[in-house]
């Protein structure tokens, strides 16, 4: 897998010496992606608004391009995924469909310490079904003393609730880096006549997912994150097969999700496509649609099952040296089985763990602090090393002492 790091540019920072392991916040840039901005913005220049026909990559259907390589990376068929917005809006529109509350069932579950743009989306989104998040948000905790969720909780508590509309939750989570069996919480949720939905952002181009057989009804991403789609990039959503003619379903509208072969007749009355794409609002921006398919197409290439046995040996690899390091001041929090972790180890540091993340960054070592008490550093296996880890490790122990 060594040959897609030289895909990449890789950040500068202390010359040519930097360990980049923030792929978990901002993936790098591909190196062809100017060469596909530049395609589209010749086009621009030349074609004008006929560039939505005649450019090279016609930018009516450009979105298109993106789904079947988009359905092989989440596990899922064409029709179920469409890239479009940003993940919050994408959220939003998926519980104005999905979560319908009643005044028996009308509580969402989420896991406690999901990251706050979630808690903010789901709690507005109680508010505005007139209910009170504090009767109608279940935050699963862990046990006392545990720092993860156990699967066996989380099922337990499905199980036992009869007043629950939707269960949305990460896919991984942000500060843990722990993983959740997505098909085991969705084989519970719909047990219980739930709605069940998940954010991937820190799965999407992480973990090798199967939303199709897990049959969750939809999920939603950000791109730019493990998908090196750069910053602010377009996101995307899944939106179950059993979902794809449901058109009294209720959903915000706009004009890209009408029907396209009557679109421009513009007729007052909304037609929504088949499947994911009848959620989209808005025609995409083609410039940044063109930096996620030059990430895409190194995906495709690379292969999610290459990459996932990649991550587990580079995250294992990396444990190991940390815990060869003697110290009481930090503890790894990321659970240690490969099958409940992505690409990610999180560090919990007792004393000065800012000024510690500071002082590397400094030396051109890139993590990521998040308060109060936690070092993530995510070895990505498109582009990191075990050089890196070795690296990395050996920096972080001269700084812990």
């Amino acid at each position: 897998m060594k040959e897609f790091r030289h895909r990449f540019l890789l950040p500068k920072i202390a010359g040519d010496g930097c360990v980049y392991l923030c792929g978990h916040s901002l993936g790098l840039q591909p190196r062809t992606a100017a060469a596909y901005v530049d395609q589209e913005l010749k086009d621009w220049a030349e074609l004008g608004v006929e560039g939505h026909f005649r450019a090279k990559n016609p930018w009516m259907p450009y979105h298109k391009l993106l789904s079947e390589q988009t359905a092989e990376l989440v596990g899922a068929k064409p029709l179920e995924v469409v890239v479009m917005n940003s993940l919050t809006v994408n959220l939003h529109l998926m519980m104005v469909s999905f979560y319908r509350p009643t005044a028996s069932k009308h509580k969402i579950v989420i896991e406690r310490g999901a990251f706050p743009s979630d808690q903010y989306a789901v709690k507005s989104q109680i508010q505005f079904h007139g209910f009170d998040p504090a009767t109608s948000l279940i935050e699963l905790t862990p046990l006392r003393g545990e720092i993860c969720l156990r699967e066996e909780e989380i099922e337990s508590l499905i199980e036992r609730s009869d007043d629950i509309a939707l269960i949305m939750m990460g896919g991984v989570n942000y500060a843990t880096g722990q993983a959740f069996d997505m098909a085991r919480i969705t084989r519970a949720g719909h047990k219980k006549g739930c709605a069940v939905g998940f954010d991937l952002a820190h799965a999407a181009g992480n973990l090798n997912l199967k939303l199709h057989e897990w049959g969750p009804d939809f999920a939603v991403w950000c791109s730019y994150k493990y998908l090196n789609g750069g910053p602010g990039s377009v996101a995307g959503c899944f939106v179950h097969e059993r979902h794809a003619q449901a058109r009294s379903l209720p959903r915000l509208a706009g004009w890209w999700g009408h029907d396209e072969g009557s679109r421009f007749e513009m007729a007052p009355d909304f037609q929504p496509m088949s499947g994911a794409d009848g959620w989209q609002l808005s025609n995409p921006s083609i410039v940044s649609l063109a930096v996620l398919r030059a990430s895409m197409d190194i995906f495709r290439e690379a292969g999610m099952d290459r990459l996932r046995a990649k991550s587990e040996s580079l995250t294992a690899y990396l444990e190991f040296l940390l815990n060869r390091e003697p110290s009481s001041n930090f503890s790894i929090i990321t659970p240690r089985e490969k099958t409940r972790r992505g690409a990610q180890v999180s560090i919990r540091i007792v004393r000065n763990g800012r000024l510690l993340c500071e002082r590397l960054a400094a030396e051109g070592v890139l993590g990521d602090w998040r308060e109060p008490d936690t070092f993530r550093v995510a070895p990505v296996p498109l582009y990191n090393s075990y050089h890196d880890v070795f690296r990395f490790a050996r920096r972080f122990a001269a700084a812990i002492r």
